[in-house]
């Protein structure tokens, strides 16, 4: 076999272990997918004669991608956390004991881990989560092995320091009011959504992605309110969610997705609710499981 076919083996002999590092890195599977086929279009060009260590030379490959996009991020002050592009999870979470999912830890981690810097992140996620030693870490890095290990510790301070009991409890409390939310819908009570809506309140809609005209706005509680009467559907089954840590809801008709609502509460009121319509992008959500 040639070096060039090997690689290529190798690439797909280790794909998953790529995609979990792309993930962990990116928090997002959408950006995640784009750094595997990068990474799959470099294995296609390079040449590995020289590479003893085919297998360490992808994850090294597959890093610096990784890496570069996060720089480009800050740069373009892009928001890692647009909730409509983060990834779905089923909430079964008991609403009346505020309690939620049992692997919210997992996604308070990724939370934690957008506050970090790009170099702060790599360092963690390699050597904490996937045992790669400093001195491979410092390489990709282009810094010496005791900065790197260094970075790695600043990480694990500031994750630590983070309370995941505490965002569990009120992820599962703003469950209560996203719910009210729908119950007072769906029962005509204008009166009772305003109170759960801050004065401020902004409501995007977000369409096809390739329209700029079709995301809209609704500014004020009681211009969403009236809206969310108007629009309620009762033959709609909801789905409770979580969006990258915040409460959402995934309405389905029949096997049809029709709309993703994903709310930000502040002082047990809702300040902001994002809607996703675009079929397309409603039809390709991936939506997980934490049990």
């Amino acid at each position: 076999m040639d070096r060039s076919n090997f690689a290529v083996e190798q690439f797909e002999q280790h794909r998953q272990r790529l995609a979990s590092i792309a993930r962990r890195m990116l928090g997002s599977s959408a950006d995640a997918d784009d750094a595997m086929q990068e990474t799959w279009l470099r294995v296609e060009r390079a040449d590995t004669t020289g590479i003893d260590n085919v297998a360490g030379w992808l994850t090294t490959v597959t890093a610096r991608i990784c890496l570069n996009m996060l720089r480009s991020r800050r740069t373009r002050h892009a928001d890692p956390l647009d909730v409509l592009d983060g990834d779905v999870y089923v909430d079964h979470a008991d609403p009346e004991r505020a309690v939620t999912l049992a692997d919210s830890v997992s996604i308070a981690l990724l939370l934690v881990l957008e506050t970090l810097e790009p170099a702060e992140r790599l360092a963690f996620v390699l050597h904490d989560l996937f045992a790669m030693p400093f001195d491979e870490i410092a390489a990709i890095l282009e810094r010496s092995p005791a900065a790197t290990r260094q970075l790695a510790s600043r990480a694990r301070r500031r994750i630590h320091n983070a309370d995941p009991e505490t965002a569990s409890v009120r992820t599962g409390e703003h469950r209560l009011v996203v719910d009210a939310f729908f119950a007072a819908a769906r029962g005509g009570s204008l009166d009772d959504l305003v109170a759960l809506l801050d004065p401020d309140l902004v409501l995007r809609s977000v369409g096809r992605a390739d329209d700029p005209s079709a995301t809209t706005f609704v500014n004020g509680a009681r211009q969403v309110a009236g809206r969310a009467i108007r629009f309620a559907q009762p033959e709609a089954e909801l789905l409770p969610v979580v969006v990258r840590g915040s409460a959402g809801v995934l309405a389905t008709v029949g096997a049809r997705r029709i709309s993703l609502m994903v709310f930000t509460v502040e002082r047990d009121v809702i300040t902001r609710i994002d809607v996703l319509v675009d079929p397309t992008r409603l039809r390709d959500l991936v939506v997980g499981d934490l049990r």
